[in-house]
């Protein structure tokens, strides 16, 4: 039956159920659309026989609106969303949000805090004995005992907080069919400990069978090295072939243990999953609000891979997703770019083609799905590997096949490029100059994130030599085309390793590219990555070496506004910076060699909220008719004659 899944009673007898398999809870609102993973569960399961309803961002004060479908046959699923709900919610100076997205009208407030564990708390008040089973970002990242940044502390495993029966990490498509058909043929959910890609508690592990002892939830919350070795076993655990069972123990005799990850999707299981019947919207019951933000930049937008090689510190995907890419065929994403033509409100342009990765085809190197990945090595980092396949031959042939649809004017790639993996293409030039004809409208954005060769050593990043090489390419390629665009870096201002004087030289290679980036992001301590380890326990869980970790909010705000030292209301923090380094000689006029003109700080007039405005000589404010970042006021005006 074509439509949205039931949301009520109503729905659900206008498809002549009388009861549900699975109640779905999910913290988002509800967009039948593939880039949201609960609408990718709910649509698998339907495949495969389950009447599945959705209850989206229930009233958390209340228990009975988790009851509106009743009690499930099988059980309840729960999901936190797209985001991990504290994400969500905060900043990273944590503070509120004044958007979400993922809600109707981009209205805040719609979710709790920890979504995952408040909501399974109230179905299990609600109901007793239900199964309850977990997933999506913040249930996978949260999945054993973990540094949580907005509490400032260790947390436990998010199955033991939120009291679910099991919890599936990772992309959950196989778990949880296995788990469902489970549940139908009578297993009962705490006998469930064999599925792979899921967390399961018990008092027994006798069963286990070649596991890894983790250290204790009490020595990791006491002890902050011995929980980045915890996590470094974790990290190395990700893997489908080499990976373990890890045994994670609360207390005296209680247990936390996580199966291996599930495999790899085939290409053909992935085309099945993105082409299952989704209404590619959200539900018509939110047109009234606004409808949801979050659809507007994937509507018209084509997931082409999942998974990632990058093996960036910050980043949370080897830890959800893996490291192995799979991919969908060129079939199936030109079955949905035509479909997409059709709506209504397609202007023409397919907003993106990618994935965490838009440039990966593929896994690193053909050894992967047969050995797995390199537990102590990445494919990228310090360099590229000589066994990594860099091409991207199949990546330009799928492009080419999807701007000759009719109806579509222009394809565009926004997704992330690992610039690193274009030059270690021997032809990764005619790489770019195709994509920079068709596929850039103006501006590339990459990922260099920083310049320091400490800093890059501990992100996972390469050598800022290695982004100079990319930026002569792309110049190259521009100046072949007879183009001007622009490549616009993403920057990152306090990275665990990072110190002033890294900022400072940060600000000097953003004054030598002369851009003034728009916005800079500060490294947000988010679940499970390997920079949030450093930057609870200070030490690389990699080498166990101490990392130095800029903490204070005032150091914070001094690296980011380095970063953006031509805006007015930095001035304060840049000038401070730079006295404090003892790096005046970057305060002057030369504005090809300094980063602010000399002032005294006791002069400066108070900031009237709007960047780029400078008080003139008559006491307003007037917009700036002077260069950024040059220091020159703007002239006086003329004086009549008398």
């Amino acid at each position: 039956m074509k439509g949205f899944l039931p949301v009520c009673p109503a729905d659900m007898i206008a498809r002549g159920w009388d009861e549900v398999d699975f109640v779905y809870v999910i913290g988002d609102a509800y967009v039948d659309h593939s880039s949201f993973g609960p609408a990718i569960i709910s649509r698998v399961l339907e495949a495969h026989g389950y009447k599945v309803a959705i209850i989206s961002q229930p009233d958390w004060t209340d228990a009975e609106s988790v009851a509106v479908f009743g009690r499930p046959k099988l059980g309840f699923l729960v999901s936190a969303g797209n985001m991990d709900s504290m994400v969500n919610h905060y900043t990273v100076n944590k503070k509120h949000r004044s958007q979400d997205a993922y809600t109707p009208g981009g209205k805040t407030g719609r979710r709790p805090d920890y979504a995952t564990v408040v909501y399974c708390n109230m179905i299990k008040k609600r109901f007793k004995g239900v199964p309850v089973v977990i997933g999506g970002i913040e249930a996978s990242l949260r999945r054993l005992g973990h540094y949580d940044y907005w509490s400032d502390k260790m947390k436990r495993s998010v199955l033991l907080d939120s009291g679910a029966d099991l919890l599936i990490y990772g992309m959950g498509e196989l778990a949880i069919v296995e788990i469902a058909d489970a549940l139908a043929s009578g297993i009962d959910i705490s006998d469930l400990t064999f599925v792979r890609g899921t967390v399961y508690k018990t008092r027994d592990i006798s069963s286990v069978n070649d596991g890894i002892t983790l250290p204790d939830y009490d020595t990791i919350s006491s002890d902050r090295a011995e929980y980045a070795r915890s996590f470094y076993i974790q990290y190395i655990n990700t893997d489908f072939v080499t990976a373990k069972p890890l045994i994670e123990q609360y207390g005296l005799n209680r247990y936390v243990v996580q199966n291996p990850p599930q495999r790899p999707l085939t290409t053909e299981e992935f085309d099945d999953v993105y082409e299952l019947p989704y209404m590619n919207s959200y539900h018509p019951s939110y047109d009234a609000e606004g409808g949801v933000p979050a659809i507007s930049e994937i509507k018209f937008s084509l997931t082409s891979n999942r998974g990632c090689f990058g093996g960036c510190s910050f980043c949370a995907l080897t830890f959800h997703q893996g490291r192995i890419v799979q991919v969908r065929s060129h079939e199936s994403l030109v079955r949905e770019a035509e479909a997409m033509t059709e709506a209504p409100d397609f202007k023409g342009y397919i907003h993106d083609v990618g994935g965490p990765t838009a440039n990966f085809r593929g896994p690193a190197c053909s050894k992967q799905l047969t050995k797995g990945v390199c537990p102590n090595k990445q494919c990228l980092f310090p360099e590229v590997c000589k066994n990594v396949h860099a091409d991207h031959k199949d990546y330009l042939e799928l492009l080419r096949k999807l701007r000759k649809i009719p109806k579509v004017k222009k394809v565009f790639v926004r997704s992330g490029l690992r610039f690193d993996y274009i030059l270690a293409d021997p032809n990764g030039e005619a790489f770019l100059h195709e994509l920079c004809k068709y596929h850039v409208s103006g501006q590339l954005r990459v990922a260099p994130e920083h310049v320091s060769t400490n800093v890059l050593s501990l992100m996972g990043k390469p050598k800022t030599e290695v982004y100079g090489s990319f930026l002569k390419m792309y110049e190259r390629v521009n100046k072949s085309l007879g183009m001007e665009q622009f490549a616009v870096p993403y920057l990152m201002s306090s990275h665990p390793g990072s110190t002033l004087e890294d900022a400072i030289a940060l600000a000097e290679a953003v004054r030598d590219l002369g851009y003034m980036p728009e916005q800079v992001q500060d490294f947000y301590p988010t679940p499970s990555t390997i920079s949030t380890v450093m930057y609870y326990t200070g030490l690389d869980p990699r080498t166990m070496e101490k990392v130095y970790i800029p903490k204070t909010p005032h150091e914070k705000a001094m690296q980011r506004a380095l970063i953006q030292y031509r805006k007015p209301e930095n001035y304060e923090l840049v000038k401070e910076a730079l006295i404090k380094c003892h790096r005046e000689d970057l305060i002057g006029f030369d504005h090809s060699k300094c980063l602010i003109p000399p002032r005294k700080m006791a002069e400066r007039p108070a900031y009237q909220g709007k960047p780029g405005y400078d008080k003139a000589h008559d006491g307003k404010w007037k917009l700036s008719g002077s260069r950024p970042g040059t220091g020159r006021k703007p002239a006086a005006p003329a004086r009549k004659k008398k």
